[in-house]
C-alpha cells in the first residue's frame, strides 16, 4: 500500500451552502469529484495531518463508497484517527455528539438530509467544525476557493476498510476506529431526559407510532422507544435505513409522512405519532388527529421545556430562523428571556449556543435542537415532548389548546414551488427586492402593509453580518409573508413562501389553518405575481 498523487482540475458549482454540498449522486459518483470537494475539505480548514475526524452518513447510495475514498484520503492526508460510525452510519446529531464528545478536530457528515436518496437522486457532504456544528460562512468560503484552485489530491491506495466490525484497525498510519452508531447518543438522551417517566408513561397503555421513512434514525428509535423505554415492539415503522428511503422521500411532513398522518388521523389513532428524516435531524410531531406545526413545536418545547431534567433550571434564551413563525417570540416574552430572529442554516445558531446565549432553536423546516449539540435533532424534539406528555399527563391536543389560550395563536403555513427554473425565480426575488420601497401603506387582500424589506442579520457575538436573507412583508395586525429561495435542492431553484397570521384568545383559536391564511394566501400571489412569474397554478408540497 502506498500513498499516489493524482492531478485534477476543478469542478464548477462546489460551493457549499447551508447544509454543505448537495448535487445529484452521479454527480458525486463521477470521476475526481468526490475526492476533489474533500481535499478542497482540507486545504480549507488548514490541512489533516494530526488531526481526528469523525465520519458517516444516513446510508443513502454510494454512502459506503464515499466514507472508503474518504478515509483513504485522510490517511494520505496525515490524518491521526477517524471515527466511523459502524457501517458508515451515523445520523446527523448524532455526529456532532461524537466530535464534542471525543473532541475530534470536525467531521464529515455524508448526507443530503431530507432530500430523495438513489442513484439517480441526490446525495451531499458537509463538514462540521470542532463544536459539532456546521462549518461557519468563513470555512466554507475557504473550501470554496479552494474548489476552484485545485490540481491534485492524495490517496492512500489499498484494499476498503472493514466499517462492518466494532474496533480499531491502521490504514496506514492513521487509526481508523469503528464505533456503534447508536450507543454514544442513546446514552446523552438518557441524560436530558426523564427516561423513567417516559418508561411509565408507556406502561400505562400510552400508544405511538414513530416513522423513521426507511433513514438513519431507525436504529436510534428501535434501541432508544422500544429498547430503553419499553414501547411495544412495531412502535417503530420503517425502522431498516435503505439506500433509496424504500423508494420514499424522507422529508417529515404531512405530504411525504403520508403513512403516518394516516395513522394518526383514524378513529382508533394512538395517542402520539412523530418522524424523521434521512439524517436523523428533522421531525414531525402529531397527535390523534391534530398535526402541530414545527413553529408551534418551537414553541411549546421552550414554554414547556423545564419538565425535561436538563432544562429544569430555565432557558437562557430562546432562537428560531427569520421564517418560522413569531410563536416562539410570544413565549420567549411570557418567560422574561431573549428571542434571536436568524437566518436560515443552523451554523447562524452555533455561535447563540456557544455563547451560551440560548438553549433551545428551531426552524420551521422541522428542525428543532438545544445546547445539547450543534445541530437540530430529530429523536431529542420527539424525546422531550414525550417527557412533557409524561410530566402533565395530557394529550397532545389538550397541550396545543392550553398553549394557544395562553400565548395566542399563530396560523402558519409554508407553500414550496420546487425546481422552478433558475432564471424564473431570480427574476421573481429580484422584482420583489425593487418594490419593496413602494410596499409599505399598500392595501392587498384587505390587509394594509406596514412595513417589507430583506432581511439582514448582524450576528451578536461575531459581528459577522449576512445579507440577502429572503424577503419579509409585514402587515397591520400581526400578519406576515416571507418570501425565500431555498439552496436545500439540487436541480432548479425551490420557491418557498411562508405564511403567518396572529389570532390572540379567545376567539378563532381552532380554525382550519388553510381556511385562517386564505386572505395571506391570496395577498402572497398577488404580491409576488407567483403565477405571473413561474407559471405554477399553486405549491407542490404545502406544510
Amino acid at each position: 500500500m502506498s500513498v499516489i498523487t493524482v492531478r485534477t482540475t476543478p469542478f464548477e458549482g462546489q460551493k457549499p451552502g447551508t447544509s454543505g454540498l448537495r448535487k445529484k449522486t452521479r454527480v458525486f459518483m463521477g470521476n475526481h469529484y468526490l475526492e476533489n470537494f474533500i481535499e478542497a475539505i482540507w486545504q480549507g480548514i488548514g490541512g489533516a495531518e494530526g488531526k481526528t475526524f469523525v465520519l458517516g452518513g444516513d446510508g443513502r447510495y454510494f454512502n459506503d463508497r464515499a466514507a472508503q475514498v474518504i478515509l483513504r484520503m485522510a490517511a494520505a492526508s496525515g490524518a491521526a484517527r477517524v471515527i466511523v460510525g459502524q457501517n458508515a452510519l451515523l445520523s446527523t446529531p448524532a455526529a456532532s455528539n461524537l466530535i464534542r464528545k471525543r473532541g475530534t478536530d470536525g467531521g464529515i457528515i455524508l448526507s443530503a438530509s431530507h432530500n430523495p436518496g438513489g442513484k439517480d437522486a441526490d446525495f451531499g457532504v458537509k463538514f462540521n467544525g470542532a463544536n459539532g456544528g456546521p462549518a461557519p460562512e468563513g470555512l466554507t468560503a475557504k473550501i470554496h476557493a479552494a474548489t476552484e484552485a485545485i490540481s491534485e489530491y492524495r490517496i492512500w491506495e489499498g484494499p476498503d476498510v472493514n466499517l462492518t466490525i466494532q474496533g480499531e484497525t491502521q490504514l496506514g498510519p492513521m487509526v481508523v476506529e469503528v464505533v456503534d452508531s447508536v450507543a454514544d447518543y442513546a446514552a446523552l438522551m438518557e441524560a436530558l431526559f426523564d427516561f423513567d417517566a417516559i418508561r411509565a408513561l408507556f406502561a400505562g397503555g400510552f400508544t405511538m407510532r414513530f416513522d423513521a421513512m426507511h433513514a438513519v434514525t431507525g436504529p436510534y428509535a428501535c434501541e432508544i422507544l422500544e429498547g430503553r423505554l419499553g414501547a411495544p415492539a412495531g412502535t417503530v415503522l420503517n425502522g431498516v435505513p435503505s439506500p433509496d428511503f424504500g423508494g420514499g422521500h424522507p422529508d417529515p411532513n404531512p405530504t411525504w409522512a403520508k403513512e403516518l398522518m394516516d395513522i394518526m388521523m383514524a378513529d382508533d389513532a394512538p395517542d402520539f405519532g412523530a418522524a424523521s428524516d434521512g439524517d436523523g435531524d428533522r421531525n414531525m410531531i402529531v397527535g390523534r388527529g391534530v398535526y402541530v406545526t414545527p413553529s408551534d413545536s418551537l414553541a411549546v418545547l421552550a414554554a414547556n421545556a423545564t419538565e425535561a431534567p436538563a432544562y429544569k433550571d430555565g432557558l437562557k434564551g430562546v432562537a428560531r430562523s427569520m421564517p418560522t413563525s413569531r410563536a416562539a417570540d410570544q413565549v420567549a416574552e411570557a418567560l422574561g428571556t431573549q428571542c434571536y430572529e436568524t437566518p436560515t442554516g443552523w451554523k447562524f445558531f452555533g455561535n447563540l449556543l456557544d455563547a451560551g446565549r440560548v438553549t433551545i432553536c428551531g426552524e420551521e423546516s422541522a428542525g428543532t435542537g438545544s445546547d445539547h449539540v450543534r445541530e437540530k435533532d430529530g429523536l431529542w424534539a420527539v424525546l422531550l415532548w414525550l417527557n412533557i406528555l409524561a410530566a402533565k399527563k395530557v394529550s397532545v391536543a389538550e397541550v396545543m389548546a392550553d398553549h394557544w389560550k395562553r400565548f395566542g395563536r399563530n396560523y402558519y403555513s409554508r407553500h414550496d414551488y420546487e425546481a422552478v427554473e433558475t432564471e424564473k425565480a431570480n427574476a421573481l426575488m429580484e422584482r420583489l427586492v425593487r418594490e419593496l420601497a413602494s410596499l409599505p401603506g399598500r392595501e392587498v387582500q384587505g390587509m394594509t402593509i406596514e412595513a417589507a424589506d430583506e432581511f439582514a442579520y448582524d450576528d451578536p457575538v461575531d459581528n459577522s453580518r449576512s445579507e440577502g436573507q429572503g424577503v419579509r412583508v409585514m402587515f397591520e395586525g400581526g400578519a406576515r409573508i416571507v418570501f425565500r429561495l431555498s439552496g436545500t435542492g439540487t436541480e432548479g431553484a425551490t420557491l418557498r413562501v411562508y405564511l403567518e397570521d396572529r389570532v390572540e384568545g379567545p376567539e378563532g383559536l381552532d380554525r382550519d389553518p388553510a381556511e385562517a391564511l386564505a386572505t395571506v394566501i391570496a395577498a402572497a400571489d398577488e404580491i409576488a405575481r407567483i403565477r405571473e412569474m413561474t407559471g405554477r397554478d399553486g405549491p407542490d408540497v404545502t406544510t
